[in-house]
């Protein structure tokens, strides 16, 4: 019955200090926009944005074990329609979403039934091509996509009743849609799909034996990633007003993938990382070295990788793991140290022992002190050592 209570107890404290941690979070993101200067409030914008197309690479590579280097191609297809739609039909913004959402699932599900039978490096060739050849395609595709010279759209403008600004507006929007999307990727990796995702990344022939079917599950895995990249996209048109085909090459795959990786690969924290990772290195790679960004861009990711080699979600769990493994050292060097401290150890060193209980003094001299004399005292000359025969005069 002890053993209950403290479980639920256990139980309950862990909920409410996640609770706790949940609001002052929401606190402080719906408290940054009027702390920050407009820039800022952009570029943590411009996170919130990259958080949600890697939560959907995550799912794909750090819970489903496959590889994707062409996640830009659904990012720039999210885009695109976002674009095509307000430019050429004169839609609203909000109708946007949930249309490039759909469409980006089908182009995800469409793209992973080919790549059931690839793995590795081959599957990773094959999704790197993809990121290849869709800028070239978007140019040719002028009509309709406006070629390399791209389509501006107007953004998304405040309500007059928020009585905010431009750059506050649309982050509230963006921080608003990545919370709903980091909350779908927690609830469906929870759920039965997320554990057979786990399953199959872990084993695929013993996730096979239990049941799972993995081309369903490997097949969702792409269409779920390329959903997210697809939202991703969507703000991203949003937030720029602006799309062309040389805004999605295929560094911005390569990008994506090394965010995660630096974020951490199978957390759930690991795509904000991730994300302020993506969006702020660069921008300090070129304020470091303006002639070489791409060195110390490189130079930061490999640092990061030898002391967080699973990313910085999992650097304070090394950090504390360290740390206890040094305790139980530490602790037993110090219980060493105690048990070798004696009694006769801690006397002081010039103590003298004692005498047995039954010896007697030999002397009178053994039981006090003597005073002490010098060879130059004639005293010291005439006197006769105690105990000697008496002096004859012959002597």
């Amino acid at each position: 019955m002890s053993t209950l209570t403290t479980a639920l107890g256990t139980d309950r404290s862990r909920r409410l200090r996640a609770a706790l941690t949940a609001l002052l979070a929401v606190a402080v993101a719906c408290g940054a926009p009027f702390y920050f200067a407009p820039f800022q409030v952009f570029q943590l914008t411009m996170v919130l944005l990259y958080a949600v197309a890697l939560a959907g690479l995550n799912l794909l590579v750090g819970f489903g074990g496959q590889i994707s280097l062409g996640h830009g191609a659904f990012f720039a297809a999210g885009a695109y329609s976002a674009a095509v739609m307000l430019d050429r039909y004169d839609t609203g913004h909000l109708a946007t979403l949930p249309v490039a959402a759909a469409g980006c699932f089908l182009l995800g599900l469409g793209f992973g039934v080919p790549a059931l039978r690839l793995r590795g490096l081959y599957l990773a060739l094959v999704t790197l091509s993809f990121a290849v050849f869709l800028p070239s395609l978007l140019k040719r595709l002028e009509p309709v996509t406006g070629g390399s010279m791209g389509l501006t759209v107007d953004k998304l403008q405040p309500p007059a009743w928020s009585g905010l600004a431009e750059d506050q507006w649309m982050y509230f929007v963006v921080l608003t849609v990545a919370a709903v999307a980091l909350l779908l990727a927690r609830n469906l990796l929870r759920s039965r799909v997320g554990r057979a995702l786990l399953a199959v990344r872990d084993n695929e022939s013993a996730a096979e034996v239990m049941g799972v079917r993995l081309s369903l599950h490997k097949t969702l895995a792409f269409a779920w990633s390329a959903m997210f990249a697809g939202v991703a996209g969507c703000l991203y048109t949003w937030v720029i007003g602006f799309v062309s085909p040389d805004s999605f090459s295929f560094v911005l795959s390569i990008t994506l993938l090394a965010g995660l990786v630096v974020g951490g690969l199978g957390s759930l924290y690991g795509p904000l990382l991730g994300a302020a990772f993506v969006m702020y290195v660069p921008s300090v790679s070129q304020d470091l070295s303006e002639a070489a960004p791409g060195v110390v861009f490189g130079l930061l990711i490999i640092t990061v990788m030898f002391v967080a080699p699973t990313g910085l979600a999992g650097l304070p769990g090394r950090v504390l793991g360290a740390i206890a493994r040094r305790l139980p050292r530490t602790s037993a060097a110090a219980t060493a140290t105690v048990l070798d401290r004696t009694p006769e150890a801690e006397s002081a060193p010039d103590a003298e022992p004692e005498s047995p209980p039954d010896a007697e003094p030999n002397s009178q001299a053994e039981t006090r002190p003597s005073a002490t004399l010098t060879p130059a005292d004639p005293a010291v000359a005439d006197a006769e050592p105690v105990g000697a025969p008496p002096r004859t005069e012959k002597d």
